[in-house]
């Protein structure tokens, strides 16, 4: 990490009287600009794309498996060996080959199509491991921004709770100096004035462990923050509608099921073992030799060619058990993928079910806090104005200024837990995706690189006749198609 971009991320932890001399932008900063720079610069969603690219190729590798294979070798050898004594000179033998060898692969019992039938189940699988670390990280984005949106608006009631208790504090001692109040009056308004020195301190604080969170997520200090957009048109109307679409898009739902397919082209494969394949192969050489005393003239004139070609079929007849060992536990890692399904399913339902409880709830606190904050305030002006006429203490008037407070930061709090109880909704449907928060803003398709490497170079035009070939004979399998999209919620 660079100096500069090490003492930009370092630079969350100031406290907010040295933030509050900073230059505001121009613009607000809107949560649509955070999620877009999260989604074009996080480290963890950026490394779970690379591992996807990576997983593509596993669709190339195992494809590999229809393709011939060509080789070409060469050698050169010399030999000097000393002649006994009385002849003269030394004996020399020189020789030198060279070869071409093909080897195409015909027929694999369904080996090959099962493993090829694996791999795009396993891209599929990561497809959706992509899906739900997006997911994450703007989860993650969507809670440091509401969070520093919060923690500012705690410093902004406690710097005027600092205020009022100022002002207040002086008219307390004014009032003791011309007798019309008491030391312990004094003394009441000089403890909550410390008090709220001190919640004010707390909220710096806690504003600069947000800012420092919003930073490591988002990848810059977070500046002047817009309002947060509605989340609801992206909110189902019922809790049905939720499990519905959980059902149908949740990414760990949707992983299980493509690990599954997984699981059962990998028994495939294996039961595979047990049928016969068949190969060609051919070659195509030169050889020659030459053995002669020095001074003979040989010179490698005469090179021998030879031309073969073979089709050979392989049939397992016993392997000691290893085959049958092996689709005993390929059958039981695909039943163990069958009832993960089921344990997915289960626990998207269930953290729908957790999510949707607690939006319920923050509406309704974030309602009551409202109407909350309403009377407080209007309770507030009437104590203090009894206050001055000699019906209410000072006592009185301390606490109410207290409940309004307090009602303020229960409000703050409620819009914030509101918020933040939607992005998991959206999260546990599988519709907590930039597509749907930024819509103008280009987002990454990982079919486009699976595709790209499908039609890399190595690909011969026969290959999809032998792929044929090798399913109708070998054992039957589930098998995706190569370029499924990422599954979605309508």
């Amino acid at each position: 990490m660079s100096n500069s971009r090490r003492a930009g991320l370092l630079a969350a932890v100031c406290s907010v009287g040295l933030l509050a001399g900073l230059v505001a932008p121009a613009q607000a900063e809107t949560l649509a600009d955070a999620i877009a720079l999260a989604y074009q610069t996080n480290p963890t969603l950026q490394g779970q794309r690379a591992s996807q690219r990576a997983l593509d190729e596993s669709v190339v590798q195992a494809r590999g498996g229809l393709r011939p294979t060509v080789s070409l070798s060469g050698d050169v050898s010399w030999r000097d060996t000393e002649v006994a004594e009385g002849n003269p000179g030394s004996d020399t033998t020189r020789s030198s080959s060279a070869g071409l060898s093909v080897s195409q692969p015909i027929y694999t019992g369904g080996r090959v199509a099962s493993g090829i039938s694996a791999a795009r189940a396993d891209v599929l699988t990561g497809r959706e491991g992509l899906r739900g670390v997006e997911a994450q990280v703007l989860q993650s984005v969507i809670t440091a921004y509401v969070d520093v949106r919060r923690d500012q608006e705690r410093v902004r009631i406690a710097t005027d709770n600092v205020a009022v208790l100022q002002r207040q504090l002086d008219e307390a001692r004014a009032r003791f100096e011309v007798g019309e109040i008491t030391r312990t009056d004094v003394a009441q308004a000089e403890a909550r004035f410390a008090g709220a020195r001190a919640s004010f301190s707390s909220a710096q604080a806690q504003l600069a462990i947000s800012r420092a969170s919003y930073a490591a997520v988002v990848g810059q200090n977070p500046g002047d923050l817009a309002a947060e957009p509605s989340l609801e048109g992206l909110l189902p109307t019922t809790v049905d509608d939720a499990f519905v679409a959980a059902e149908e898009a949740n990414p760990q739902v949707l992983a299980a099921e493509y690990s599954e397919r997984a699981s059962a082209a990998r028994l495939a494969a294996t039961r595979a073992e047990r049928r016969p394949t068949v190969s060609a192969s051919g070659s195509l050489g030169y050889s020659a030799s030459d053995a002669a005393f020095v001074g003979t003239g040989g010179q490698f004139e005469n090179y021998d060619q030879s031309v073969s070609g073979a089709v050979t079929v392989r049939m397992p007849i016993f392997t000691g058990g290893l085959v049958n060992s092996g689709i005993r536990a390929a059958t039981e890692r695909n039943r163990a993928d069958q009832l993960a399904i089921e344990e997915a399913r289960r626990t998207a339902l269930r953290t729908v079910s957790q999510a949707w409880n607690s939006l319920v709830g923050a509406r309704a606190n974030l309602a009551a806090s409202e109407e909350q904050v309403r009377a407080t305030r209007i309770a507030f002006e009437g104590v203090r104005q009894e206050a001055q006429v000699g019906l209410r203490t000072t006592l009185d008037v301390l606490n109410a200024e207290q409940e309004l407070r307090n009602a303020e930061l229960s409000l703050v709090n409620a819009r914030r837990d509101e918020y933040v109880a939607s992005a998991i909704l959206l999260a546990a449907m599988g519709k907590l995706e930039a597509r749907y928060l930024i819509p103008d803003v280009e987002t990454y398709d990982p079919v486009l690189n699976a595709n790209r490497v499908n039609a890399s170079w190595g690909w011969v035009p026969w290959e999809p006749v032998l792929e044929f070939v090798d399913r109708v004979g070998g054992p039957a399998v589930s098998t995706p198609p190569a370029d499924a999209p990422v599954a979605t919620a309508q």
